[in-house]
Order: C-alpha cells, then structure tokens, then sequence
C-alpha cells in the first residue's frame, strides 16, 4: 500500500480517540472550558447517557462572535501562546484540541455571547463540518450541545459500557469538579431527573454532603495546611477532608486529589494519603479523602498525558511529604493517638514508594509471604448413609443437654475402635444395633457426600476447627467453610425463589452519595428478588424494610453500604454476573466470624453440612477452606517412618 497523507476528517476522527473515550470525556473537556471561562454556575443535561445529548450550559465571561469558527479549529486556544506558558498555567485547558475532536465525532451546537457583546452567536458542526454560522440572542455565556455521539465512528459505541456505567462515570466525574471547585454551582440532570447539585457556596464541606453522603461525611475531619518543614521547600497548601479511622473502604477509588483545581490520578500521592493511616487502618483497607493541594504552577507540569489526568512535580518529595504530613497530623489530632518520634523527629519524612508498575502493586509494602497452596487429595467416594445434616445456626442453643449427638453416631460407624467418652452433663445418645442405619425420624440425604465423614476434635484460636478423617488430620476454617454452606444453600434458594426474609424493625433511613444512589437503583430489582425490601425516603436517601433472613442480626444499612461499594468497585475474578457478586457479599456478611468460639455441637454441624457440599474445599471467594495432614505426613514429622 501506498504511503499517502491522511483526509483532515479522518485524522480529526482517529486524534478524537486520544480525547474522546466515552461522554464522561466529552463533559469533562466541556466542564474545564467553562470553569476556565470563570463560570459560577454550570448546568450539565445528560440523555441516553450522553450518546444522545450532552448540553452544558454556563455564566461565563462567554466567546466574541467572530472568535466562535476559530474555537473549532484544531490547537486553537486562548490559554497559551509561547512554550513557556505551560509552566505557567493558571488554567485547565491548554491544547486546543477539545472542541475540535468533539466536533469531529458528534452533531454540535455552540451558541455563545461575550460579556461585552450585545448579541450572541451560534455555530452548527456535523462530523468536524461546519454547516451553519449565524446570529442569535442569548445570555451571556456558553451553551454547547452534543448530539449523536461517535455517530459517524459506529466501531467507537461498540466499546461503550451500559448506560448505567456510562451515567455513573458522568455523576462522579461532575461531583469530582464540584469538590474541586466548591465555590461554583453544579446541577447535573440525566433524563430529565436531578442526579447532583451543589450551592456554590465556596464550602467544601456543603460539596461533600452532597457528593459523598450525610453518613460518610459524619466520619470527616478537616485537614488544614500546615508550615513547610524546610525554608527552601516550595509553598504547599494540603487541605481538605478525610476519615476517621472508623470508617474506611476495600479499594482507593475514593481518594481524590486535586493538584492547583485539576483532578489528578497519582499514584504517589495516593500511596502519602495511606501511608498517613499506618497502624490505624486494617490491611488492605483505605480511607475516604478528597484533598486540595495547591503548589506554584512552575513547580507542576500538567503537559505529561493527553487527557491531563497525570502531572509531574519538580519536587516530588515535597510534595510527597506535605500531604502525608498534612493528612496524619488531622488524624492524630482527632483520635488522641499518639504520634511516633525517632529521638527528636517526628515520624513525618519522605518515605516513597518504589516505581510501581500499577496501581494494584501500591500497598502496604509488606513481604509476601504466604504459604504455597495446600494439595488436596482426590475426591474420595464415601458412601455411607449418614443423618441429613441441618441448617447451622450462628447462634448457640440455649440448652446443649437437650441437643442430640448426631456427631456421634457418625464418628462410632466410622471409627468403632475410639471409645468416645461423653460428657457428664449431655444426654448419652442411643447407639443403633446397626451403626451405619439412619436414625429415626430422619430421611436419606438430599445431596451426595463430598468428603470423609469428620470427628471434630477441637478448635484453635477460636478461627479454625480441627478433625480427623479416615486418612489423617483435617484444619479447616470456620469463616470459609460457613461462607461454602451459606453460599450453596442461598443459591439453591435463589434459585428455587424460596428466599426467607426478615422484616427490619428499626428502619431508620440512610442517606447515599450521588454514585450510590444511582447504582442502587441500578441493582435494586437483583435485591428484591434476594430478599431486600428498599424504599426510597426521599433525595439519594432511602429506608430498608426487609432483608434476607440470614442477616437478620446485620445493620441493614451498612450490608447495604457495603454490597454497593462491592458492586462499584468493577468485577470480581471468576464472578460472572452481579447476582453471583452480591450472593457472596451477603453470605460472606452472615458467615461466622474468625475469632468467634463454637461448641462441640456447633463444630460438628458445621462440618456435617460442609460434608454435603457441592464444593467443600475453597470458600466462595477462592480461598482454601481446609488443610489435610495425611497420617504418612504425620507419621513423617514424628519419625515413625
């Protein structure tokens, strides 16, 4: 093939692709002209989650008539016009290239009035061409229209997600903006419903009420800026929110930085804000923190990536250092914990993190040091005739003397060589003539056995469970094996629509973020059919009446927080649907917990139902339920061989 130069279409449509992902860019790029055009108020209408139309709408200082065709020229741009001007940025756009790659991808109406013009005048593009320039009466400022997004470039809406995901990438990009500039009004409306707004008040804390939730900005404490540690570090202001310790999240994702009012992904940055927590977060456990950094716009330079997302510092350890500072010193002072000082200096240096390759390898930067996965043997085909084992329960009998020992029967079919002593204070059980008949009063088991009948034996640390098997030693975790038992018996259940659910006595309301409430809405139909019963209470506030009935000792309202950030956190390895996602979120809630004590009565039941299930060795998450010592190996460890 020829080498041949390249139609100005088709190069604006493949340069679009750089600016241009979905319609949360388009109003990202919109929202920055108008913040730049000093608006203090901005009005975002999303339909058809913004394929359809995105109109944003401002009060600006508005665009000259005779300037409005040359906006829509590529690398045209009102911010720069040496090179040394990127090293002094006061503004948020800089390249010129928006409006152009908008243009070129879409059906665009630009109607705008300068401040100091009578008229105003407006501007129709088709597909980056121009069809229409005429005069027209508005109000001063900035009115752009995108219809029919990606209409010329079919390929490109291929690639979009649902237009649940592509509404909720909108809210958080615009409740991103609004707490970065809290001094400017933002109303965002999709499909003729108010989703966000906010005063313009120039309080952050109003923003983050709105943006975050009444509940979560309770467990806020305000971050102030602090002196510079050195004379000849650069002037930097961290300020913001963050919170406390008692509340915190499974991922980062609600850690926002804006560096000089941009919204920035820093991975640095980011690392400074969780390292600010050490010793007062559990593992893998992250804070809520929306932080306003200012530095002196030479110090930062924003030309690093096409959507302007990355920024590189010239003093990276300053930086670094400021918001760990700033963020620690709000956290000690609101808990009462003690700081930690190395002689005379505090525990406040820079300590970054090595280059990481991505944003999953930032932690806690602890060795890796978990032990090499447990072999299991091959599936053993017991076929003995064992009581059907019943539900287990996570609350203890009140009288274990009137509970039969069912564990009993099992371990004197299975092992008639053990005198198993009973205890004084139970009811001795009645041993059948034939050990291995079903007792009376109770039929053949519903599901084939998956494992050796177990005799439990005790339990260590209150976490794990040990028993003996026909060919050795059994450890096996409690947490992850009730997980396996709640998972199956709720699937089969779903499954079946034979849920049970538990009305909630105390339906208090609560009170979600923007993002929250949309997904909720989103998966609400998935809850009701598990049993959820949720009733909105009024703005992104809503009342639970009913659960599934094995979270009725739960908070209601915090299962409900935590099966939404689980559903806005993205997917799971190995979850197919989000039915699946929210099924193992609820029985992982239920299970019983690490730490919690259990009866000889409650160990065996447990192991009698995990006995019967269809896959008894990891838990719904992937991780192992149970380790077997063979007795070769302990015969080994001993010297008996």
């Amino acid at each position: 093939m020829p080498i041949r130069v390249l139609s100005e279409t088709i190069a604006a449509q493949i340069a679009a692709g750089e600016v241009v992902e979905r319609p949360a860019s388009v109003v990202k790029e919109l929202l920055e002209n108008s913040l730049d055009a000093g608006a203090t108020t901005i009005n975002i209408e999303i339909r058809g989650a913004g394929s359809r139309l995105i109109r944003i709408s401002d009060n600006g200082h508005g665009i000259p008539a005779d300037e409005i065709p040359l906006a829509l020229e590529r690398h045209a741009t009102s911010k720069i016009s040496i090179l040394d001007d990127l090293y002094n940025l006061h503004t948020l756009g800089f390249r010129g290239e928006a409006l152009h790659s908008i243009a070129s991808v879409s059906r665009l109406t630009l109607t705008s009035r300068y401040q100091k013009e009578s008229m105003g005048a407006r501007i129709l593009v088709e597909g980056g061409k121009v069809l229409e320039v005429r005069p027209v009466g508005a109000p001063i400022g900035t009115i752009i229209e995108v219809a029919e997004l990606f209409f010329n470039v079919p390929a490109r809406r291929k690639f979009l997600k649902s237009d649940a995901t592509e509404r909720r990438h909108v809210i958080t990009l615009v409740s991103q903006y609004a707490m970065a500039y809290p001094h400017v009004r933002f109303q965002l409306t999709l499909d003729g419903r108010e989703a966000f707004h906010s005063t313009g008040s120039g309080n952050l804390a109003d923003v983050l009420v709105q943006a975050l939730g009444l509940e979560t900005f309770r467990e806020m404490i305000e971050v102030s800026p602090l002196p510079p540690t050195r004379p000849d570090l650069p002037p930097i202001e961290v300020s913001g929110f963050t919170t406390t310790p008692a509340l915190h999240r499974a991922n980062r994702s609600q850690i926002s930085l804006f560096v000089n009012g941009r919204g920035v992904n820093d991975q640095r940055l980011t690392f400074a804000v969780v390292q600010a927590y050490h010793t007062l977060l559990p593992a893998s456990r992250y804070p809520v923190s929306v932080l306003l950094i200012q530095v002196p716009p030479e110090d930062v330079d924003v030309n690093v990536h096409p959507t302007k997302a990355e920024v590189r510092f010239r003093s990276p350890e300053a930086i670094f250092t400021a918001v760990q500072r700033g963020v620690r010193r709000a956290v000690i002072a609101q808990t009462g914990t003690a700081a930690i000082y190395y002689g005379e200096q505090e525990e406040e240096v820079y300590d970054p993190p090595p280059a990481y390759s991505s944003d999953e390898d930032i932690a806690d930067q602890r060795p890796a040091t978990l032990p090499a996965p447990k072999q299991y043997p091959a599936q053993m085909d017991f076929d003995f005739d064992t009581p059907a084992p019943g539900r287990y329960s996570q609350q203890r009998p009140a009288d274990e003397t009137d509970l039969e020992s069912e564990d009993q029967v099992e371990s004197d079919a299975f092992y008639p060589h053990y005198e198993t002593p009973t205890p004084p204070t139970r009811r001795p059980p009645t041993e059948p003539d034939d050990p291995t008949a079903i007792p009376e009063g109770i039929g053949p088991p519903k599901k084939p056995r998956t494992l050796p009948i177990l005799r439990v034996v005790g339990q260590i640390s209150a976490s794990y469970i040990v028993a003996e098997g026909p060919i050795g030693m059994y450890l096996i975790d409690q947490h992850a094996a009730h997980e396996r038992i709640l998972f199956e018996q709720f699937l089969e259940q779903y499954q079946a629509r034979e849920l049970t659910i538990q009305q909630v006595l105390d339906s208090g309301s609560v009170s979600l973020s923007p993002t929250e409430a949309h997904l909720l809405e989103e998966i609400q139909p998935i809850l009701a059919e598990m049993g959820f019963e949720i009733e909105t209470f009024g703005v992104n506030t809503y009342r639970v009446r009913a659960v599934p009935a094995m979270l009725a000792d739960q908070d209601p309202h915090q299962v409900l927080h935590v099966l939404l950030q689980d559903s806005e956190s993205g997917k799971v390895p190995g979850v197919q649907t989000i039915e699946e996602k929210i099924l193992r979120r609820v029985c992982k809630a239920a299970a019983v917990k690490a730490g919690q004590i259990l009866s000889h009565t409650e160990m065996q039941g447990l192991i009698h139902q995990l006995e019967r299930c269809e896959n008894p060795h990891t838990c719904p998450h992937g991780r192992p339920i149970m380790i077997h010592l063979s007795n070769k190996q302990l015969e080994k460890e001993f010297g008996r061989t």
